[in-house]
């Protein structure tokens, strides 16, 4: 059925203790993630805001055919990030300066040289980063963005600057790659009052609409979608759903667009 999707706040050692509005951060706890249920029509996509004080852990996902092959089914985590604000500094580290090969990289990530080896991309609003599966990443401190993702939760950390968390150095080691990151594929940089395309599959649709939809954009979302108010509210199936919001749409004609309003639109490509 059409309409907003729950919200779940997840607290993290890196989280913030006060979100940006329209978001409120309950008191005495450091908020890092905010999870857009999955709804059972759209299963296989995950929205999330995640907002950084410190930076999150060195780490790596598999894709669909490594954990087919461990009989975990269908999970594994390609995702994108949309930056929407950024300190003075902010930056991800996506890839490595330099190849490194397995045994290298595998003593890095255990007296934490990886850090240093790693690529740091300087980020601002509008920045857009696509990280196939087997990327190694992290995002910086100071930074909010919106991420879609396949929706698992398969995270092998590789480096966790000291923190008391579980690491997963071996199983990482088994999908990592230790390359450079393709930024001439991977990222763009979009204007706020853009339409554009930001992810043309073969996992998922993501665009970005500036008012209503374009045919061309239209015609990439016959069926449900899910849609990310950025400014301006939309409405879906009478509901009214404003920035900081996410809800399932039953299709394109079930949404009003604000004429002067941007969300975004996505959906899962089939198998």
């Amino acid at each position: 059925m059409s309409g907003p999707l729950p919200i779940r706040q997840v607290e993290k050692p890196w989280g913030v203790d006060t979100l940006p509005p329209p978001f409120k951060t309950p008191e005495g706890e450091r908020i890092g993630e905010i999870w857009f249920e999955p709804p059972a029509q759209l299963p296989d996509l995950l929205v999330k805001y995640i907002f950084t004080s410190e930076k999150l852990s060195v780490q790596v996902h598999p894709n669909d055919a490594q954990t087919e092959a461990k009989g975990l089914g269908h999970q594994g985590k390609e995702e994108c990030w949309l930056i929407v604000h950024a300190e003075p500094g902010a930056k991800l580290g996506i890839g490595f300066d330099e190849a490194i090969g397995e045994d290298a990289l595998r003593d890095a990530a255990r007296d934490g040289s990886i850090e240093q080896l790693m690529t740091w991309h300087s980020v601002s609003p509008g920045d857009f980063f696509y990280i196939p599966a087997n990327t190694v990443h992290a995002i910086g401190e100071g930074v909010s963005l919106i991420e879609v993702q396949q929706n698992s939760d398969i995270t092998y950390r590789l480096y966790d600057y000291g923190r008391p968390r579980e690491l997963h150095l071996e199983e990482g080691m088994v999908v990592a790659k230790g390359e450079r990151y393709d930024l001439a594929r991977w990222h763009k940089h979009f204007a706020a009052h853009e339409t554009a395309i930001l992810v043309d599959g073969p996992l998922f649709l993501l665009d970005q609409v500036a008012g209503t939809p374009t045919a061309d954009i239209a015609a990439r979302y016959p069926g449900k979608l899910l849609v990310i108010p950025r400014e301006g509210d939309v409405s879906v199936a009478g509901h009214a759903v404003a920035p900081g919001g996410c809800a399932l749409a039953d299709g394109l004609s079930a949404i009003t667009f604000a004429q002067d309003g941007v969300c975004l639109l996505a959906r899962a490509c089939p198998d």
